[in-house]
């Protein structure tokens, strides 16, 4: 690390005009986003299953729908149903937050970053404003498809709502949002771990298993805790399900700071701790 340090204090003066800003960073980190056939291969993987489980589930409750309990009629959302597909596909953004950061401390790389931009925060930021401009569009043209192709598998009995009625859009755009948070608490788990198998079982951990283990607990202990873990409180704000503890707004407040306090540690993690 000294040695690259010093390398690179060799070179600067040849450059006078390559001075390290926030905006040079960015496109560095854009250039490394694009150059990588796996973060293309898991971007593509999470539009599919965004698309493809929400046009599965909205058909399969349309050819049986004759056959639902009352009960499950009654409950049916159809905004829900067509968006339920990032049930699934949150796992691929979040396992693509943890490569974009692991992937570097496991090749090495992270170095020739840290030693280019030797504060080191501004290749954080870098990285997270290059993943939520990527993946958050991704994310809610996703959504958005998703929802219009879920409602036109729904027209058969009249199950279908447009994007005007009453929740569609915020429900539509909070989907994408919440995606793209899953992936920003996935890099922020990269960078605190620096290991891909343990980044990915860190999150699959608290957004798969960590909540029904909890409705095993007692239902004083599940009702006080639950609704306040990122994947509880992510579905409150963009399906708001019935029966959920949090509004659609706290649920987001919720969520947000599961996401701020992830990436106040991984800043912690990169500017005291060696590469």
């Amino acid at each position: 690390m000294t040695a690259a340090a010093t390398h690179s204090a060799d070179i600067r003066p040849a450059f006078p005009g390559m001075k390290v800003t926030q905006a040079r960073v960015i496109k560095s980190e854009w250039t490394k986003f694009r150059s990588l056939r796996s973060t293309k291969i898991i971007l593509l993987v999470s539009i599919i299953l965004t698309i493809g489980v929400s046009a599965l589930i909205c058909a399969v409750t349309a050819s049986h729908w004759t056959r639902l309990e009352p009960g499950d009629r009654a409950s049916f959302n159809a905004v829900a149903s067509s968006l339920n597909g990032i049930l699934i596909s949150q796992l691929a953004v979040g396992v693509l937050g943890v490569l974009l950061i692991s992937g570097e401390y496991a090749t090495g790389m992270i170095r020739a970053s840290l030693t280019a931009a030797p504060k080191r925060l501004p290749v954080l930021w870098g990285k997270i404003a290059v993943f939520a401009g990527v993946v958050g569009t991704a994310s809610i043209v996703s959504t958005f498809v998703s929802f219009f192709l879920g409602q036109a598998l729904l027209t058969g009995h009249n199950l279908r709502v447009g994007i005007s009625s009453p929740g569609a859009l915020r429900m539509v755009i909070a989907a994408g949002v919440y995606l793209l948070l899953v992936g920003i608490i996935g890099m922020a788990l990269g960078c605190l771990l620096r290991n891909t198998a343990a980044g990915i079982s860190s999150l699959v951990a608290l957004f798969f298993v960590i909540p029904p283990i909890l409705g095993l607990l007692p239902k004083s202990w599940s009702d006080k805790i639950g609704p306040y873990l990122p994947a509880n409180a992510g579905e409150a704000f963009w399906g708001h399900p019935e029966g959920s503890h949090l509004s659609p707004w706290v649920g987001l407040a919720v969520l947000c700071a599961w996401t701020a306090v992830a990436v106040a540690l991984a800043a912690v993690r990169l500017t005291r701790y060696d590469a």
